[in-house]
């Protein structure tokens, strides 16, 4: 993946600890212990955007960065699909509704959607959901 792909992407998270975080505009979130799934999109930078993420130490930028930061949450893994159309982002968030419980609010500013964090019931199913159904890669 070269540094000119434009994408969507879920990251897989792993909460380590019921926990509470402070989520910039979103005040005090209550997470459970488990996996959960963000999503995500960079019009530029794709593989850049994901390896940021990974990163514990960054600044403060997106409501993820709370999560990516805190010692309670680890990352498991993050796949991503090729696209220019940042709707893309929306419909996938969409999908993986279907799929877990919504942290409401969550990652979509700028967008109508009720969330773009949600709670996995079984992370296993969600893992081949994205996969087989999606046709998403890892990075």
């Amino acid at each position: 993946m070269g540094e000119e792909v434009k994408g969507v992407y879920a990251l897989n998270l792993e909460v380590l600890k019921d926990t509470k975080l402070r989520v910039g505009s979103l005040g005090i979130i209550s997470l459970k212990k488990g996996n959960y799934s963000y999503v995500g999109s960079a019009l530029n930078n794709l593989e850049k955007r994901i390896e940021r993420h990974f990163r514990k130490n960054k600044k403060i930028h997106w409501h993820i960065d709370y999560l990516t930061t805190s010692n309670d949450v680890k990352i498991i893994s993050a796949f991503y699909k090729e696209t220019i159309n940042k709707e893309e982002e929306c419909k996938l968030a969409e999908e993986i509704s279907r799929q877990g419980i919504a942290v409401k609010r969550f990652g979509c500013t700028d967008c109508s959607c009720d969330s773009h964090l949600f709670y996995l019931k079984d992370y296993s199913i969600f893992k081949n959901f994205l996969r087989n159904l999606l046709g998403f890669s890892l990075p």
